[in-house]
């Protein structure tokens, strides 16, 4: 249970647009750490934004894939407390609000090949480069080691100071422009810093090495020496993400808050500096205004400008219509088995695989019965998710669901994945603004960041409230440090904004 620790009576309402992880957070912080009355004006029927868990006939779909791990021990112990660790002692009654521990496995598929995620560079490896791209890509990387670095500007630079041109080229270049539509010297480089920190082709080697002479595999879920993207082992809720925020939002609504669904939020009403009220409308054209002391948006930021009542100056206005989002379709196929296995002939254990192959539109691939067995209603199929990132204003985001079906059998069954004929169903989410983007006018993004700021009763948590490439935990943090703002009467915003800006988080320091 989440124990009762108000470090500051304070009353009054709390508006959170959104029942994501961000406003999710949120409304359960206030309850344990205030007095504040939350109530989430959530757009859609569903809880938990991007990590919520689709059900299409009894089988399950993870949106985008969602590891439950943190460098942050009290991100963990949050998560812990709503659903423990499975094991023998827990209710039969109750076993399904648990987490299960989950080992990590990601490759990339690339001339037909699987390659380690990260790239290692082992006899395997080098053996399916070939001789001649593998002595190219060692020279690059020792160049890139030995000879004055780039500076910094886009992501291009970014990844060619770590890994070299040739790696770059090899196993970056082609993935992250399908992802995000455009050149890698046009995005900048505070995407690399906020989503890889750390990682280098020289800790990928050391990680490896360590792994290789390590007398006993360490079963420390913490893994706190362990860069984020190397870690090997995470918790998974056993039905999905989902399952954990809508048990989030049942405690939210036993401690007598609020979540409203269908409720999309289209005028913000401000005076004298303070939000005062907005404005929300359903599908059935209802309309209903909402009064609050504080208000907290995970809404995308060029939404919520759109939506402000006042003067809204001009600059802000141009930053805020410039800034860019990417779009996100997930089909999932429901197959006989794949064609596709592991060397000895077994299933595929990947959790997500990162598909490099140029003639292709697919991004990745999720094998859902990897993250949990219990996503899946007959364990004798395999549930995959193909995954498409595109732009709303993209011929592919207007297919109907069948053309997508069909392009995505085909696409994986040419690069032999799977055999068409032993597909048995198929099902088909679209994601609007899934990732906000490090282009178009993000190099001004401060000038959005001054202007809701100025708001003192208005913070902006969460992956698109601001406009940050944020992980859940990155986006939980954003929302625990808000609200400790308010219970300590804290009226800085800069605390929030620096989450997730170094290599470790602030509140671990």
């Amino acid at each position: 249970m989440l124990k009762q620790n108000k470090s500051a009576s304070r009353q009054g309402t709390a508006i959170i647009i959104g029942a994501g992880p961000a406003g999710l957070t949120a409304a359960l912080e206030l309850q344990r750490q205030t007095g504040i009355k939350p109530i989430l004006l959530e757009a859609s029927q569903s809880i938990g934004g991007i990590s919520r868990t689709v059900v299409y006939k009894g089988n399950r779909m993870d949106i985008g894939g969602h590891r439950f791990f943190s460098k942050s021990d009290r991100v963990m112990q949050w998560w812990l407390n709503l659903l423990p660790v499975e094991d023998a002692a827990h209710d039969a009654r109750r076993e399904d609000l648990v987490m299960l521990v989950r080992q990590r496995k990601s490759r990339i598929y690339f001339l037909r090949k699987f390659f380690d995620y990260p790239i290692r560079l082992t006899a395997d490896t080098l053996a399916k480069m070939g001789a001649a791209r593998t002595l190219c890509c060692g020279f690059s990387y020792m160049r890139s080691t030995l000879l004055p670095q780039r500076e910094e500007k886009t992501l291009e630079d970014f990844l060619i100071n770590r890994f070299g041109r040739q790696l770059y080229l090899t196993f970056f270049k082609s993935y992250t422009e399908k992802v995000w539509g455009v050149p890698c010297d046009k995005i900048s480089a505070e995407w690399g810093a906020q989503r890889i920190k750390g990682l280098s082709l020289t800790g990928v080697v050391t990680h490896f090495l360590k792994k290789v002479f390590s007398l006993k595999r360490s079963k420390d879920i913490a893994q706190k020496q362990v860069e984020t993207s190397l870690i090997e082992q995470f918790l998974y809720p056993k039905l999905g993400p989902g399952q954990l925020w809508e048990h989030a939002a049942d405690r939210v609504r036993a401690g007598g808050g609020e979540i409203l669904l269908g409720w999309k939020v289209d005028r913000v009403h401000v005076e004298n500096q303070r939000v005062v009220s907005v404005d929300a409308v359903n599908e059935a054209g209802e309309r209903k205004s909402f009064s609050g002391d504080y208000f907290f948006s995970t809404m995308p930021v060029q939404e919520l400008i759109r939506a402000v009542d006042a003067a809204v100056p001009a600059e802000v206005k141009e930053v805020s219509e410039g800034l860019m989002y990417r779009d996100f379709i997930t089909v999932g196929l429901l197959t006989k088995k794949l064609t596709a296995t592991e060397a000895d002939g077994a299933k595929l254990r990947d959790n997500w695989i990162y598909i490099q192959e140029p003639d292709v539109v697919v991004g990745r691939l999720q094998i859902f019965n990897n993250w949990s067995p219990y996503l899946v209603e007959d364990q004798e199929k395999t549930w995959i998710g193909l995954e498409y990132f595109c732009n709303e204003t993209d011929a592919i985001w207007s297919y109907s669901d069948q053309q997508m079906k069909r392009l995505a059998i085909d696409e994986v069954a040419r690069i032999g994945i799977l055999a068409a004929e032993d597909v048995e169903d198929a099902h088909v989410e679209r994601v609007p603004k899934t990732y906000p983007a490090y282009f178009g006018s993000y190099d001004r993004f401060d000038t959005i960041r001054a202007y809701t700021d100025s708001f003192e009763n208005l913070f902006l948590v969460g992956r698109n409230g601001m406009h940050k490439y944020n992980n859940q935990d990155h986006s939980m943090l954003t929302a625990m440090t808000a609200v400790e703002n308010i219970a300590h009467g804290v009226t800085s915003k800069d605390n929030i904004w620096a989450i997730n800006t170094e290599s470790e988080y602030h509140e671990e320091k």
